[in-house]
Formats: C-alpha cells, sequence, structure tokens
C-alpha cells in the first residue's frame, strides 16, 4: 500500500535519540535542555524569526499563541472553516468565538476579503492557514489586520519550508505556530513550536509552557505543561537538516503528478501563486463531478482496493461538524466555497519515500478508474 503520507526515521534519529537517553537528560522543567536550545536556535536560523519556543504540539502553540497574545472570553478569533478543527478549537479554549471567514477556491487558504467583512469590534485575533503547504495570500491580511489592530496568528502546521514572497511562513504575521505530528515535513513524532520577532510575547509563551511560572514556583500567568521532551528535539534536529531534501523529493513528485495527469479532465490540479513556494505537505486534486465517472469517495475506495491510500482532506468542513452545528446552529450554504471544496477534494500520495514505480501506479491507476467514457 502506497501511504498518503509517512515519516522517515533513519539511523541518524537513532543515534542521536540514543545519545539523550545515555544523558540521562530526558526532558527540562524550563523546557530547556540542550536539545531543545539546540533545536530551537536552528529552527529560528531556518525560518528567519528572532524567536522560537518549542512545544509539545501544533495545538499547543496555537493555544498559547492565543493565551500570550490576550485573547479571552468575549473575544472573537476569525478563521478558515476549511481546515482541521484544532484551529477553531483553541479559540474555544481561551473562552473566545472563531468566526469563520470563507476560502479562496484555488489555494484553499483564507480570503482577504471574507476576512475583512468578517471583522467586528470584538475581533482580536486572526488565524491564516497555510493549508496542504501553500502559503496564504499574507500581504492584504496583515494590512487589513494591522489596520484594525488584530493579532495575526500563522497557522503553519502543514507548510514548513513553505515561502510566500521570499519569507518563511511563520516570520509573516506576528507570531506562527507549527506542527511536528508523524505525517508533517518533518517530524519530532508529537511536538511543535512558536515562531515570533516580538520579545514580549515570547517571554509570555515561554512562561505559558512552563505553567505560567517566570521563576521557580511562582506563577505569573495562567500556563499549561507544553514543554517538548529531549527526544523529540534530538529527532526535530536529525529532520530539519533533512528537510531540504524532503522538499527537493515532494517538489519533484507534486511536478511528476501535475505532468502525468494534466490531461485527465475528471481532475483539477493544485496550482502555485506566483508569490508561492509550496511545501507539498499533500497533493490535493479536486474530483470535477460534472466529468468523473465515479464518486470521489467511490474513487478513494477503488484507489485503496489497488494499493494507493487518498484522502479527503476534509471531508467536512469545520462549522458542519456536529459540536459546531449543536453548539452555534450552523447550516449547509453558511461557507459555500469550503464546502465545496469538502466535497471534491482528493490528496493523494506525493511524499518523499513515493518512488517512480509508484508514481507510474498512481498515474496510470487515476486514468483507468477516470477514463471518460465519451
Amino acid at each position: 500500500m502506497i501511504p498518503i503520507n509517512r515519516p522517515i526515521i533513519g539511523q541518524e534519529e537513532k543515534d542521536e535519540v540514543q545519545k539523550v537517553l545515555e544523558s540521562g537528560i530526558v526532558t527540562n522543567r524550563l523546557g530547556e535542555g540542550p536539545m531543545n536550545k539546540a533545536f530551537q536556535n536552528e529552527l529560528s536560523e531556518f525560518i528567519g524569526v528572532k524567536r522560537v519556543l518549542t512545544v509539545s504540539s501544533g495545538t499547543a502553540a496555537l493555544h498559547s499563541a492565543l493565551l500570550a497574545g490576550g485573547v479571552k472570553n468575549g473575544d472573537e478569533v476569525i478563521v478558515p472553516p476549511f481546515t482541521f478543527v484544532a484551529t477553531a478549537n483553541v479559540a474555544l479554549l481561551v473562552g473566545a468565538k472563531p468566526v469563520f471567514a470563507d476560502i479562496e477556491p484555488r489555494t484553499y487558504t483564507l480570503d482577504p476579503n471574507r476576512f475583512k467583512k468578517a471583522i467586528t469590534k470584538r475581533t482580536k485575533a486572526v488565524i491564516p492557514v497555510h493549508l496542504y503547504g501553500h502559503p496564504a495570500d499574507m500581504d492584504p491580511i496583515m494590512e487589513i489586520a494591522e489596520d484594525k489592530g488584530i493579532l495575526v496568528i500563522e497557522d503553519c502546521a502543514q507548510s514548513i519550508g513553505a515561502e510566500y514572497k521570499g519569507k518563511k511562513t511563520g516570520s509573516i504575521g506576528h507570531i506562527g505556530c507549527y506542527s511536528f505530528y508523524a505525517s508533517k515535513n518533518m517530524t519530532t513524532g508529537e511536538g511543535g513550536a512558536v515562531t515570533t520577532n516580538d520579545d514580549e510575547l515570547a517571554e509570555k509563551v515561554w512562561m505559558i509552557r512552563r505553567h505560567g511560572e517566570k521563576e521557580e514556583y511562582q506563577c505569573q500567568m495562567l500556563g499549561h505543561n507544553y514543554r517538548m521532551p529531549e527526544i523529540e528535539a534530538a529527532i526535530g534536529r536529525v529532520q530539519l537538516r533533512k528537510l531540504p531534501s524532503f522538499m527537493e523529493a515532494r517538489t519533484k513528485n507534486a511536478r511528476a503528478l501535475t505532468e502525468g495527469l494534466k490531461d485527465l479532465s475528471a481532475l483539477e490540479l493544485p496550482i502555485v501563486k506566483d508569490w508561492a513556494k509550496h511545501a507539498w505537505y499533500l497533493y490535493t486534486t479536486r474530483v470535477r463531478k460534472e466529468k468523473s465517472p465515479v464518486e470521489r469517495n467511490d474513487l478513494m475506495k477503488k484507489l485503496s482496493e489497488n494499493g494507493i491510500t487518498a484522502a479527503a482532506y476534509y471531508e467536512s468542513p469545520i462549522h458542519l461538524s456536529p459540536y459546531y452545528v449543536k453548539t452555534y446552529r450552523y447550516k449547509k450554504g453558511s461557507f459555500p466555497e469550503s464546502e465545496k471544496a469538502a466535497d471534491e477534494v482528493m490528496s493523494i500520495p506525493c511524499h518523499p519515500a513515493v518512488t517512480d514505480r509508484d508514481l507510474t501506479r498512481i498515474l496510470e491507476t487515476l486514468y483507468r478508474l477516470l477514463k471518460q467514457q465519451d
């Protein structure tokens, strides 16, 4: 079976983990053991930001960012409805209300015009998501947000290595949040990071990840145990060194898929804006209902039967998930672009472990299943 994504772990990662185990320093109460310190510095240099704080997950990064930004009960946080639910859930975790603004249909990222229309007097933050590895259009988002005094938190969970007009994602907004979950372009198993050029925000995140303490047993603000273990940081350091080669392989595979599928009218292929460098976390197509002889979900099932994993990220936009329907009474039709995308998207494998033979198999299978009956 060709998986949709997989962690690529080698002997180098195993050797570094062994060193941590032998050192006896497997964690640190401040979240700053030697591996974490080194990993933070290396991420800072790679992303091009002043400060990086490692944390226990991408969700922890987003939650910490909102807490550090002072988002609280009664505030509103604007998010796209077409993303993983964590992006909206973290707003609820600080007592704020997630307010949805629809996406641009080709990049699947927050539409700046819809973001502007969603702003109210209670809007405190916005979380643009660089979905599938393609950056959101950050310049207009930043211009709108800074004019209104709105905190911009980049959700970079799927976009490490991606660039917007020559700048790495996570270095453009006021604060950025990464995930190093097992499926991501680089992994620490679980884990995440917060990036910022703002010393005050960085200091608050530093306290938040250690229960809000600035000094030992002196809690200054509400915080959590969001530290990254030393073992994860050790894996992350090796993965970061490998990331350029991972990205090169992903880009090569994505280009091969685009070239190989360009004549298949049943699929709408992903685009890359002129100002973007795509990280290719996922190679996401749309199954055109009017031109496909097979329904999207049936197509994914048939691909699986042929040893190819395909997935729909995401089959339901957040506002139509049971909790949000129950809590906010959202109905179908509220955010049409997100709902249309949820009905049509299908991601296929393009990760570094996908071989030329795998690509041939994927292309031949898709052509066979989607051949038009003219």
